[in-house]
């Protein structure tokens, strides 16, 4: 068994493992080609992460309950609701801005839904550590969640990307708002954890995630240059491969 303050270290490595990415983020100036190449690895890897947390739901969803299928309405039911929360309390957030989002505000959003999905890690950790202690699976995790949460700097800082007007401060509490909820979550699953806790969080990283993922594919496709669309299209296939690659590790 893991005691509480483990709990919280290990929570505080993968979640402020996020970090690891800024060497890359912070070059400041890059061609408008590699930034259309990040911009679309960054949806590769957001696109990653919801198919991510919707396979780590889907065992409480489809649970197979009619003759090895069917599956179960009661968690379908908060599912669904969770969704339809993540999904349109950001249209609400961005449907009070006039002048649409600005590159802080869509920052902002994606950290909000890279946080809800770091959360879930949390709770997932937190109980198994209680359960398990810090062997087999428990450690398994610990990795995979580490190395995974290094490549979500680069959806958070993608609004930023070769340019001069944000502030070091604005990034990091950005950050921060995508890794702390990791150690949140770690320190409630110790003590306490539910499947209705991951279905209705997991619910809400994927609304969250799948609408921040909508104005960056219009600022990366509004290209009419074929060179450029070729780049991003072959920048969203690397960034889901680099997810993917990573959660095998």
């Amino acid at each position: 068994m893991v005691d509480f303050l483990e709990t919280l270290l290990f929570s505080a490595i993968m979640g402020l493992s996020i970090f690891l990415s800024l060497p890359v983020v912070l070059k400041k100036q890059m061609s408008d080609s590699a930034k259309k190449m990040l911009l679309a690895i960054a949806i590769g890897i957001l696109v990653f992460l919801m198919g991510d947390v919707f396979t780590d739901v889907t065992p409480d969803l489809y649970n197979g309950s009619l003759y090895g299928y069917g599956s179960s309405f009661f968690f379908d039911a908060v599912f669904t609701v969770a969704l339809i929360l993540g999904f349109f309390a950001l249209f609400y957030i961005e449907g009070r801005s006039r002048t649409g989002l600005t590159p802080v505000q869509l920052s902002l959003l994606i950290a909000l839904g890279i946080g809800l999905q770091n959360l879930t890690e949390g709770l997932v950790f937190g109980s198994l550590g209680v359960a398990m202690g810090l062997t087999g699976v428990t450690l398994v995790v610990l990795i995979g969640f580490t190395f995974q949460n290094v490549t979500e700097g680069f959806p958070i800082v993608s609004p930023f990307l070769g340019r001069m007007d944000w502030r070091m401060a604005v990034l990091l509490g950005l950050f921060l708002v995508g890794g702390l909820p990791t150690i949140l979550g770690g320190a409630v699953g110790f003590y306490y954890n539910s499947k209705i806790f991951d279905v209705f969080f997991d619910g809400l990283a994927i609304g969250a995630i799948l609408y921040v993922i909508l104005p960056m594919l219009k600022v990366l496709l509004r290209e009419t240059d074929l060179t450029k669309q070729k780049i991003a299209y072959a920048g969203i296939f690397i960034g889901f491969a680099l997810g993917f690659i990573v959660n095998l590790l």
